[in-house]
C-alpha cells in the first residue's frame, strides 16, 4: 500500500502539537507530517511527491506569517500533482471574506473554527481520507478499519 500523508500546518508549535496529538488514532494507518509555514509545507509536499508518497489531506491554519492558509490551500488546489488532496482550514481568526475565498478559491473540503472538537476533527479527517483513497482508486483492504464506513458504503453503492 502506498504511503498516504496527512500534512498539518500551523505557525504556533503548541497548536500544531495539539492537532497532531488529536489525530494520533489515524497515525496507525497514515503518516502525519508537520510544517510551521506555508513555504515549509510547499517544500514538504515537493519532497513527499518526489519520494512517490501521496498527500491525502492538508490541514492548515489561516493566519500565519507570509502566506495565509487560504492562499496556501489555493496554491495546492491549483497544483495538478495534488488534484485529489483534501483540504481543511482550521482557524480562529478568519473574516467572512476569508471564509468565502477559502471555499471559492482554495476549494477547501472542510472548515473548522478553533477550538475544535477532537471527535469531529478525527471523523472529518477519516471521511476525507476515505474519499481520497476512493477517488485515487487505491487498494484499501489493508486499512479498511481506518476508513469511514458510511462514506465507503455510499461511494461503493454508487
Amino acid at each position: 500500500m502506498e504511503t498516504i500523508n496527512i500534512v498539518c500546518v500551523d505557525d504556533q508549535p503548541e497548536v500544531l502539537d495539539a492537532v497532531i496529538k488529536d489525530l494520533s488514532t489515524l497515525a496507525v494507518h497514515f503518516n502525519i507530517e508537520e510544517a510551521e509555514s506555508a513555504d515549509e509545507c510547499l517544500d514538504l509536499l515537493d519532497e513527499l511527491e518526489a519520494r512517490g508518497e501521496l498527500v491525502g489531506l492538508v490541514i492548515s491554519d489561516h493566519v500565519m506569517p507570509g502566506t495565509s492558509g487560504v492562499d496556501l490551500l489555493g496554491q495546492i488546489s491549483e497544483d495538478g500533482r495534488f488534484a485529489h488532496t483534501k483540504k481543511i482550514l482550521l482557524t480562529g481568526q478568519a473574516t467572512h471574506k476569508d471564509t468565502i475565498n477559502a471555499i471559492n478559491a482554495a476549494r477547501i473540503d472542510h472548515y473548522f473554527e478553533k477550538p475544535w472538537q477532537v471527535d469531529e476533527l478525527t471523523e472529518t479527517c477519516r471521511r476525507l481520507l476515505t474519499e481520497f483513497i476512493l477517488d485515487q482508486g487505491l487498494d484499501y483492504e489493508e486499512i479498511l478499519p481506518a476508513l469511514d464506513q458510511p462514506t465507503l458504503y455510499k461511494k461503493l453503492k454508487g
